[in-house]
């Protein structure tokens, strides 16, 4: 389609995939960060986007998974100009051109809105989506019933160029953050592990409102808004312990999966028991 230019190629390696067999969720984002910084310079935004202190919005929907060994590139573009910034990237399989995963991000600019200037550099280069529609998901009505799932500090390998806690790192600690409630409802490693299971991610929505530098402290605390008969939906919440500051909110669903079969498998029920005590009230 016009207007979508190649912002990333690239290869998943293995040691960059999980124990789903495939690649790991946060390492997409840390291409489209990537392919985010080389769309900025084509579109004329220079810094803009690398600051960090504007708060968005990124929905990713996971189409097909990744595997070790696969090659794969990253196509991107502006999307609209209208109340913020709205881009595009989508992953597509090198190999036969297949799209495997969408981003559809959404940058808040109230504060700094686009010069004339950059709106007509802009308004021309605007491409079309054609990926899914995002669906809307329910906010939890209170945070009290979620419970610690991660917890550190910024280190250097976590920041990006602006010096703040890169968007594939952040992701990172919400996939631990997954491993830990995991644990909370039966579903550690061990028993993933005999049972041949994982935990299966096809939609992620998640909300930045500011930015954490080198040696902030973090933490993740999570609950459940969704619990189906093979399906689960978490609500991460990464704060600076500090001042409780909100930092970014994750909804992450996916499925358990059975990874020789590669289907949805069903909760074991005293998993799902375990589950429904961390399940809390959404509007």
């Amino acid at each position: 389609m016009t207007n979508w230019s190649e912002t990333y190629r690239g290869a998943v390696p293995p040691w960059q995939c999980d124990v789903t067999e495939h690649f790991t969720i946060a390492y997409y984002f840390d291409r489209v960060e990537e392919a985010e910084a080389n769309l900025a310079d084509e579109l004329e935004l220079g810094d803009l986007l690398r600051g960090g202190e504007h708060s968005r919005r990124i929905d990713a929907r996971f189409a097909r998974e990744l595997r070790a060994g696969a090659s794969f590139h990253i196509e991107s573009a502006a999307l609209g100009i209208g109340d913020g910034l709205r881009l595009g990237h989508r992953c597509v399989d090198s190999v036969n051109g297949e799209v495997v995963t969408w981003f559809d991000q959404h940058w808040d600019l109230s504060t700094t809105p686009l010069t004339p200037q950059q709106r007509g550099a802009i308004e021309p280069r605007l491409a079309d989506w054609n990926g899914p529609a995002t669906e809307q998901r329910p906010a939890p009505v209170t945070t009290s019933g979620f419970i610690p799932t991660a917890r550190g500090r910024v280190k250097h390998g976590d920041i990006n160029v602006a010096g703040h806690f890169a968007l594939g790192a952040m992701v990172l600690r919400f996939s631990n953050a997954s491993g830990q409630l995991g644990a909370a409802i039966g579903m550690d490693g061990g028993v993933m592990q005999q049972q041949r299971r994982g935990f299966s991610t096809f939609e992620l929505s998640m909300l930045i409102s500011s930015a954490l530098p080198l040696d902030a402290p973090y933490l993740v605390e999570t609950g459940i808004g969704h619990l189906g008969n093979s399906s689960l939906r978490m609500i991460h919440r990464m704060t600076n312990p500090r001042t409780g500051a909100e930092v970014a909110r994750l909804s992450q669903f996916g499925v358990n999966l059975d990874l020789d079969a590669r289907r949805p498998a069903r909760w074991p029920e005293e998993v799902r028991s375990r589950a429904a005590a961390l399940v809390v009230p959404v509007e």
